[in-house]
């Protein structure tokens, strides 16, 4: 399969977040596989990170519009994890599966739509550079996108029985910078207050927001404070991450983070918080449960669908109202570890879905009309 050998150019190019020539040596090359399918390139520059890319179609007048969800970066510095290899069954790679495979699914559904002299239009596709990191810098521009389209397809990895995903937790990143008072922990004990003593006490309450049952944590993940076992600490930091599944769980833990925070446990300590919501909230909605419902009748087939744990730029259209599904790309594990691979069946299942949805989409120009 031809597409193959287009999968091993880009992952063969190193395209870690911060490795800005890399990305966009890669976003280079999709502006010559798209502007060949007609699309216009419109390149939006950034100077510490890579540029980010929006391809766009030919748009009918009051026609819906279908965006296409991709980014081009990867985890992996250079010289560790670079090497594209395959076997009978699998693809191993960095991001084979996390996403560089799944833009190749995209590309290869829309150029078999050209093969079949089949004019793309209405669907336009964004290729940003630093979804591994957060989405600090592109979910400004996503969300400005966004509100131009009626329907995303998004394509992270499918799950292992093929499933596109409605629903992803929303996640947020923290940071709490505690202010003691260094002492002699000997000679002057109780002349200091112990920030790393403030940090405990607020790290435990932290953990307490934790409800599994409604799928929100808490998760203190790093803590640095002190100099030495003889003094009293002057400064601690937190960094910690929440998670939430539902938008009053999100509210809740807000308002007692707020106030743990603003409570001293310790006399004489102060700290402040940094951070916040990264991105929000994909919950499985209605729409997006009969837009499963018209590719079924449209597809003849069953797909399945299912929720995560993890977040991508899903949760950014979906916050902004676009009906939105995630998964679209090809089955894989390993993901953000060397051992990440793909498999290549689970690509041609979902060329052939993409395919399929993108003829009908043109043709109808809204997957809400149902087929007869």
């Amino acid at each position: 399969m031809e597409y193959f050998n287009d999968l091993k150019k880009i992952i063969n190019i190193n395209s870690y977040t911060k490795n800005k020539d890399g990305v966009d040596k890669v976003g280079e090359i999709f502006d010559i596989w798209f502007i060949e399918l007609g699309f216009k390139a419109n390149i939006h520059d950034r100077g510490s990170i890579g540029n980010h890319r929006h391809y766009t179609s030919p748009h009918d007048e009051d026609s819906k519009k279908l965006l296409l969800l991709g980014h081009l970066d990867t985890v992996f510095p250079p010289n560790k994890f670079e090497d594209f290899s395959e076997d009978e069954k699998w693809i191993y790679g960095p991001g084979v599966c996390d996403m560089k495979g799944g833009n190749i699914v995209a590309l290869q559904a829309l150029r078999n739509l050209k093969d079949k002299s089949i004019d793309i239009k209405n669907i336009d596709i964004l290729l940003v550079s630093d979804e591994e990191t957060g989405s600090d810098d592109s979910k400004y521009l996503t969300t400005k996108l966004s509100k131009d389209y009626d329907y995303c397809f998004v394509y992270e990895a499918a799950g292992k029985e093929m499933e596109v995903v409605t629903a992803r937790k929303g996640v947020g990143t923290f940071f709490i910078e505690i202010q003691g008072k260094a002492a002699h922990a000997g000679n002057h004990y109780l002349d200091g207050n112990d920030a790393n003593l403030e940090a405990s006490h607020k790290l435990q309450n932290l953990v307490k927001l934790t409800n599994l049952n409604k799928g929100t944590t808490v998760n203190v993940g790093k803590i640095d404070g002190g100099i030495g076992a003889n003094t009293i600490s002057p400064h601690s930091t937190l960094v910690f991450e929440l998670r939430y599944k539902f938008l009053d769980e999100k509210q809740r833990v807000l308002k007692e983070i707020d106030k743990i925070v603003h409570t001293s446990y310790v006399k004489g300590t102060i700290s402040a918080i940094s951070g916040g919501i990264q991105r929000d909230v994909m919950q499985t909605s209605k729409e997006s449960l009969v837009l499963i419902e018209n590719i079924q009748d449209i597809t003849n087939s069953t797909l399945k669908y299912e929720e995560r744990g993890g977040v991508s730029d899903a949760n950014i259209v979906s916050s902004c109202g676009v009906t939105t599904l995630d998964g679209f790309g090809p089955f894989g594990d390993g993901d953000h570890t060397i051992l990440e691979r793909a498999n290549k069946n689970s690509f041609e299942l979902r060329i052939d879905l993409s395919e399929k949805l993108f003829t009908y989409f043109i043709k109808k120009l809204d997957f809400k009309e149902r087929v007869v």
